[in-house]
């Protein structure tokens, strides 16, 4: 079962949350907490990331299976995913419709993708870690290999200054990022209401995804946050939290 944490009164309407590649249930603690006035939020570490179970694969196949474990344990949910995290959430809802309600998908289009993370492996694996004492130390080694600040933060929300190690699978996640940034071939149709939110200057959805999109998920909408990229609800979490809360309240 993947690492869950769990967030306001089991009382209210269920919302789980499933993160992106190199992420964890951690990032979204903000706009967990946030949400959780209104909705009983479960958000987890996905496989070979934060506390959750490695595996030998990363296929969206297995994802929509640990989600739809989580989901048969608490129950029927409402689903917000964002990249990784939304491909698995799409697989889960052709797969198993019965244990979604809506679908939230940041960023991501149910396509293949051609620029790989490979080399953000690459660079964490990099690091000294026995010359890391504070997660600064960490960040001044980092900055050799990636320079925008905000990566930089994001990745290092998954180093264990005190363990010294990495709460990520690198050899899986390496072995399998052709499998990440692709999307298997699906069949059926997930006939509930869908928000693809996306980033105003991102171009993981575009115009063009939409004869895919349609078919497989024929009530979904479209939405983009002005003046975000494809991490949208790290850049104006306010906004994206507002814009979650609309669609899922209609």
């Amino acid at each position: 079962m993947l690492k869950t944490v769990t967030y306001g009164d089991p009382a209210l309407p269920r919302l789980l949350i499933a993160h992106g590649l190199f992420g964890s249930a951690r990032n979204w603690g903000v706009i967990a907490k946030r949400l959780s006035d209104q909705f009983h939020v479960t958000a987890v570490d996905m496989r070979n990331h934060g506390e959750s179970p490695r595996g030998q694969t990363q296929s969206y196949a297995d994802m929509a299976g640990d989600l739809a474990e989580v989901l048969r344990d608490i129950g029927p949910s409402h689903v917000l995913g964002h990249s990784m995290g939304g491909k698995s959430a799409m697989v889960l809802a052709l797969a198993h419709p019965e244990l979604v309600e809506k679908l939230v998908i940041a960023d991501i289009a149910p396509v293949g993708y051609g620029h790989t993370q490979a080399h953000l492996i690459e660079a964490m694996r990099k690091i000294d870690l026995s010359q890391v004492a504070t997660r600064g130390d960490a960040n001044r080694q980092l900055a050799q290999f990636v320079e925008e600040d905000g990566i930089r933060a994001f990745l290092l929300q998954s180093l264990d200054v005190k363990a010294k190690e990495w709460r990520l699978n690198f050899d899986v996640l390496e072995a399998e990022m052709p499998k990440i940034i692709g999307f298997p071939e699906v069949s059926g149709s997930f006939d509930k209401p869908v928000l693809f939110l996306s980033g105003g200057s991102s171009d993981y959805v575009l115009r063009e995804h939409r004869p895919i999109i349609k078919p497989l998920f024929p009530s979904a909408r479209f939405a983009k946050l002005p003046g975000t990229g494809h991490w949208l609800h790290a850049e104006k979490p306010r906004e994206f939290e507002a814009t979650v809360r609309v669609f899922l309240s209609a």
